[in-house]
């Protein structure tokens, strides 16, 4: 499969994603985008739930176009603050992010899980999407039960 040669390209890829990402992030903390953010959305939604379903509609549409790695280190400090302010605690934040970004592991156009298993079960990306579709639904359905029910993400704490 991989030699080391080829395992630490990756490897370094990743890290100049994470590293580039970083000081994406570290720019919009010091510009204090949060703050700007939450006053902008709050002039527009005024309840906990709104905000999480749209939260979820835009957390679904990022995993589809980008990699979990630079989600994690861009957008997640820019959505904690926000979601406190709604009354949402990190944890629940946390598993609610996760559980969207999964879904977008396998949503085109990005879609990195079809296209690595395309290539494992050497079978076509389409064919994968056609079969991912019911998994996709069910998914959908336990998003929606994390992020309606918080006590389910929050019970041992």
């Amino acid at each position: 499969m991989f030699n080391e040669t080829q395992s630490m390209v990756m490897v370094s890829g990743v890290l100049l994603i994470l590293a580039v990402s970083m000081a994406f992030t570290n720019y919009f903390i010091d510009v204090e985008v949060p703050v700007r953010l939450f006053d902008w959305i709050k002039s527009f939604i005024d309840n906990k739930i709104t905000f999480l379903l749209v939260l979820n509609i835009f957390l679904l549409v990022l995993g589809a176009i980008m990699d979990i790695f630079s989600a994690l280190v861009i957008i997640v400090p820019l959505i904690v603050p926000v979601a406190i302010g709604y009354g949402i605690h990190p944890l629940h934040l946390g598993v609610i992010f996760l559980a969207n970004m999964q879904i977008g592991y396998f949503t085109p156009p990005v879609g990195m899980n079809l296209f690595i298993a395309s290539y494992r079960f050497e079978k076509p990306v389409t064919e994968l999407y056609y079969a991912a579709i019911p998994f996709m639904l069910v998914l959908m359905v336990a998003v929606l039960i994390i992020t309606y029910w918080p006590d389910l993400s929050l019970v041992f704490l």
